[in-house]
């Protein structure tokens, strides 16, 4: 079965029920899945490192050794309890694949040890993958997708961070703070335990946005905020300079890439909130975007269309692969991203 909505998947990750023998947590954010993962987990054995009652495999342990797998999850705990068969995935390799949907809907229908719990921990899985279809199929599966957090979501996640150690941020500051975070769960963690330390755990501080400034200081991406904004408004020049600047400063070209992504993905949510009712400074805080730059990006959203934006997205994945590709001209391919998207835009009146 799948579960989707955040309730229902806090509530699984914290008290699973013991019918469900199976469960697969994919998606592109592998930290975000590492750390659902993790939770369930615990909810099994608070005892990761049980030797007797836990068992962790990779697909190099189980690749062409399909009995490995059986022996796990065929075996009874020794000294009691829930066993734990935690599988983390770091490629798509098709018979991996299939091997352990073919494992996890035989152990779903009680085939193997019923008290035993599995785990998969896997990247982005596509429709047409047998595992993630069986963990949806099964009643005695789960399917748990992580998307990217919602700015409400890391919002409702940075406020609980600090209030666990007696911290705070005014609202304005809030919004700042979360406007800037990167929304992959690892380095987000990371910044909130940084500004933590900033602040002084345990100090009962709460920190305005004149305040919260001084800790950010000028970040390494600010380069890269400033060339999409640029490029974005049809500014050509700027977004070039803004590029240049930030691979001065250590900035790669992969992350320009990943910048123009960002902002791109700010635009379509401003369309989309818009076309639902939203009112345009609602919709601008709602898809993350710093105040200062609310008016500017508001402009553009008027010019960029849902469509325009779909046919810069083939751009920038191009771009995105482009970059990671050996021996490739980064640089220039992310200047020549940048200079298009400059160029659409002022195609569009911008």
């Amino acid at each position: 079965m799948i579960l989707a909505k955040r309730p229902e998947v806090d509530r699984f990750l914290k008290t699973p029920d013991r019918s469900v023998r199976a469960a697969v947590i994919h998606g592109k954010d592998r930290s975000g899945v590492a750390e659902r993962a993790g939770q369930l987990c615990r909810a099994i054995t608070p005892d990761l490192n049980d030797p007797f009652n836990v068992t962790v495999l990779t697909d190099s342990d189980i690749d062409g050794d399909e009995a490995r797998l059986d022996e796990a999850l065929t075996a009874l705990s020794m000294i009691g309890g829930r066993r734990l068969v935690r599988v983390r995935l770091g490629s798509e390799k098709a018979s991996i694949d299939k091997m352990l949907a073919a494992a996890l809907k035989a152990h779903a229908e009680g085939a193997y040890n019923p008290d035993a719990m599995l785990v998969v921990e896997a990247g982005a899985l596509g429709r047409d993958s047998a595992l993630r279809k069986a963990a949806e199929a099964s009643s005695g599966a789960v399917a748990i997708a992580c998307y990217e957090d919602e700015t409400g979501d890391v919002a409702r996640m940075t406020r609980e961070a600090l209030t666990a150690d007696k911290v705070g941020l005014t609202q304005d500051a809030l919004d700042r703070f979360v406007a800037r975070l990167p929304r992959e769960r690892g380095l987000m963690r990371q910044e909130i335990e940084r500004l933590v330390l900033y602040i002084g755990p345990g100090s009962g501080q709460i920190i305005d946005v004149a305040e919260l400034e001084l800790h950010l200081g000028v970040e390494p991406d600010a380069s890269l905020q400033d060339a999409a904004l640029q490029a974005f408004g049809g500014r050509p020049a700027p977004a070039q300079s803004g590029l240049r600047r930030a691979l001065a400063e250590g900035e790669s070209p992969v992350m320009a890439v990943r910048q123009a992504s960002i902002h791109l993905g700010k635009l379509r949510r401003i369309n989309v909130l818009q076309a639902n009712g939203a009112g345009a400074k609602e919709a601008a805080k709602a898809a993350g975007v710093f105040w200062k730059q609310e008016a500017e990006m508001l402009r553009q959203a008027r010019s960029w269309r849902l469509e325009d934006l779909d046919r810069v997205l083939d751009s920038v994945n191009a771009a995105d692969i482009a970059t990671k590709t050996t021996g490739s001209p980064d640089q220039l391919i992310a200047e020549r991203l940048l200079l298009e998207i400059s160029a659409r835009a002022r195609r569009l009146g911008l």
